[in-house]
């Protein structure tokens, strides 16, 4: 039976006998033959070619990679090696074996010489059980089988749906904390005094909020927005900002144990991936020679140049995203729809997110581009090294892709406009945005929740449907004729490689990044969750439910409609947990941001202690924060409008209201300004070192490796060292 198991399937067109792609094909299939390689060749509408590795090139692996221990009881025996590892030896031996021209099997592909190679989805009981209990959407509750899917698709895969399982299963805590906070928001309301002040404020006029057609407005007119913005904006968010930032340490705290735990299970806590790859170097040919380790300052400051180069292109486009959304809340403004124009920011806004959104799109596949040239130029020594790299700077890439547009909101947006009479313009012509008296929070939370449910169910739908498609269409163009059967002829027996084979072949293909991209994708949504949650406390909620499709839906692409992925060993999920934990820092350093700098906490606590009618001390009964809103808006005289942008309908001479701290008569900062502006570095820098404080003592309160598993490699050294004192005292006479 073992005879009938091919570890690999090339698939090559028909070429003309005597080609230049023939002779290069027979070129490398013969250096297979000479290393001993069994190969299988059956025609259909193309060329396969199966190959099984000998034995003998396994028992070199286990010889040279065995355990210390096993090879004092006995030298001689050898277990079977499990598939995952077979594969894995002679994906390695097909990659690296060199043809008399020099060439490997990956420009033997670029220049389509083959078309395809890929391990096949055997019908082994794993498979079947994977199957049945993993892959199918009715398991969304169940726990995952890790262990089997370590069996069938190696280590490195198995750690990946490890951690997905774990994240998911303590964002249910964020997600519930989040929920909470939003619906105690929702309870108040109506009842917060700073938006009844709003809704009360009948008689005060506001400056316009544009140029030449717009009138002067009503601050009573955006009483709804004010409610919103005192839904999210209140004393809970600052307390979930906090939550968040510890939940953040202590998830990856949680997760190193849960690691350790699996590796050690697996045998592979101290493996070292250097040594595994000599090895395999060395099966391949015994004459090679290992590749040094090389750095060149010259090559990092070239790199350095051109990262910081990709990213001021990737500001430059959050920038043309602001200025998209100032022409369009100008031109909305000055529409004929009464909608449009009442509503011209918050259109604006929300526009401008679908169209950041696009943008994300399209930049994905610009940064990958640009990734992959930069680690070319780079030339790490190793894959993984090379993967580490590609890692950084993609994750870098994406993530002023993602954020730069939300960072000008949260915390440029309508701190840079100047004030009436002497606006900050594009171009001379068009005004920049400004913040709504009641603060820019809520804009940021349409950003946030219009990016994150696009990104959520579009990018999941065509994750999904994109492979399904192709896998039917690749099924439907493939279908054999079925052939008539004249009587009396003899038909030849069919292959059963054949039909194996074939079905193997009209799987969608994967490539190296396959599980890289999932990593990614979970990586920017933690982000997402974890940074900017101050704004958008229901970012756990979405994320989590999200999650809990996104296990199943990796799983039906990978059992169902890919070929199989070529097992990698591994002992922890890479650099990815540096780039979390850069995370976590930036997401106590955001929050507080957002807190100090876009959330009108801070204004609203001044107030409250300093210039309130409680501070009057004769006042009882009386909500701290009234008069607040009136304290927050200056005072304009008409007058002094710039001469092009004198709006109709003024009364001249009279005074007008815009939100600032400035003076009436030269326009200066007045002193709660400054005051205001003390506070927020105070409160930042205390936020910062606070939660940060918090981060340390959960580091170190949890410890990374569990004891258990220390307890064991003690026992398991004691044992080993006291065998080999055995073999070297006499028995005592």
């Amino acid at each position: 039976q073992d005879d009938e198991k091919w570890d690999f399937v090339l698939v090559s067109d028909i070429h003309e006998v005597g080609s230049e792609k023939e002779i290069k094909r027979k070129k490398f299939l013969d250096e297979l033959s000479k290393k001993g390689f069994t190969i299988k060749k059956i025609e259909d509408k193309k060329l396969f070619y199966g190959v099984r590795a000998p034995k003998r090139i396994f028992r070199k692996y286990q010889w040279l990679l065995r355990n210390p221990d096993s090879r004092l009881q006995n030298p001689d025996a050898h277990q079977d090696i499990p598939v995952t590892t077979r594969i894995r030896i002679v994906n390695f031996i097909l990659q690296n074996t060199v043809t008399p021209d020099l060439e490997k099997l990956p420009s033997l592909m670029k220049k389509k010489v083959f078309e395809a190679t890929f391990p096949l989805h055997e019908k082994e009981e794993v498979r079947e059980f994977l199957k049945q209990k993993w892959a199918r959407w009715r398991d969304l509750f169940c726990q995952q089988p890790i262990e089997k899917i370590r069996c069938y698709f190696g280590e490195k895969v198995a750690l990946y749906f490890a951690w997905l399982g774990w994240y998911t299963y303590l964002l249910g805590i964020a997600a519930l904390a989040g929920l909470v906070v939003f619906v105690a928001g929702i309870t108040i309301f109506s009842s917060s005094q700073v938006s009844k002040e709003i809704c009360e404020a009948s008689n005060t006029v506001m400056c316009p909020l544009c140029d030449q057609k717009c009138p002067f407005w009503l601050l009573s007119d955006t009483c709804t927005y004010a409610k919103v913005t005192h839904m999210i904006d209140n004393v809970g968010t600052v307390l979930f900002a906090m939550f968040m930032a510890i939940w953040a340490t202590v998830f990856l705290e949680l997760w190193k144990r849960q690691r350790a735990t699996v590796v050690t299970n697996w045998d592979l806590y101290r493996w070292d991936e250097e040594e595994e790859e000599l090895a395999m170097e060395l099966i391949n040919n015994l004459q090679h020679e290992p590749q040094q380790y090389q750095h060149s300052y010259f090559r990092s400051t070239v790199i350095l140049i051109l990262v910081l180069a990709m990213i001021a292109v990737l500001i430059g486009i959050a920038h043309a995203l602001v200025i998209y959304r100032v022409i369009a809340t100008a031109l909305f403004t000055q529409s004929d729809l009464e909608f449009l124009r009442e509503q011209a920011n918050t259109m604006a806004v929300m526009t401008g997110a679908v169209l950041h959104y696009i943008t994300i799109v399209i930049m994905t596949k610009v940064n990958r581009r640009v990734a992959l040239y930069l680690c070319d130029l780079e030339k790490p020594r190793t894959f993984s090294q090379r993967e580490n790299n590609f890692t950084v700077k993609i994750f870098t890439f994406q993530f002023f892709t993602n954020f730069s547009s939300l960072i000008y909101i949260a915390f440029f947006l309508g701190r840079i406009n100047g004030h009436p009479g002497n606006y900050v313009r594009i171009a001379g012509k068009w005004r920049l945005e400004e913040c709504h008296p009641s603060g820019c929070i809520t804009d940021l939370f349409i950003q946030m929740a219009i990016i994150m449910l696009l990104k959520q169910t579009i990018s999941n739908v065509m994750e999904y449907l994109i492979p399904w498609l192709a896998y039917k269409l690749r099924k439907k163009r493939q279908r054999p004729k079925k052939r008539r059967v004249v009587l009396g002829e003899e038909e030849e027996a069919e292959d059963p490689c054949k039909r194996q084979w074939l079905s193997n072949y009209r799987l969608n293909e994967v490539n190296v990044f396959s599980l890289f991209d999932e990593f990614l994708e979970m990586v920017i949504q933690y982000s997402f969750t974890t940074i900017f949650v101050a704004a958008f406390p229901l970012a756990p909620l979405l994320a989590f439910c999200n999650n809990l499709f996104e296990i199943r839906l990796d799983a039906i692409k990978m059992m169902r409609l890919s070929r199989r992925m070529v097992p990698r060993k591994a002992n922890d999920i890479g650099i990815w947990l540096q780039v979390l934990e850069a995370i976590g820092i930036l997401a106590v350093i955001g929050n507080g941001l957002v807190i100090a700098i876009t959330s009108d906490f801070i204004p609203a606590q001044v107030y409250k202690y300093t210039y309130s009618p409680c501070m009057a001390g004769n006042s009882t009964g009386v909500d701290c924060l009234t008069g607040y809103i009136n304290h927050s808006l200056s005072v304009f005289r008409t007058r002094d409008f710039e001469p092009h942008a004198q709006p109709g309908l003024a009364p001249m001479g009279l005074c007008r209201r815009y939100r600032d701290y400035r003076n009436a008569d030269d326009y200066s900062y007045t002193v709660q300004f400054w005051h205001i502006f003390a506070a927020r570095l105070a409160f930042l820098i205390l936020f910062e070192h606070v939660a940060l404080c918090v981060k340390l003592i959960a580091a170190w309160y949890v410890p990374d490796v569990p004891q258990s598993v220390k307890n064991e490699f003690l026992d398991r050294k004691h044992s080993s060292l006291r065998k080999e004192l055995r073999w070297v005292m006499p028995p005592e006479m």
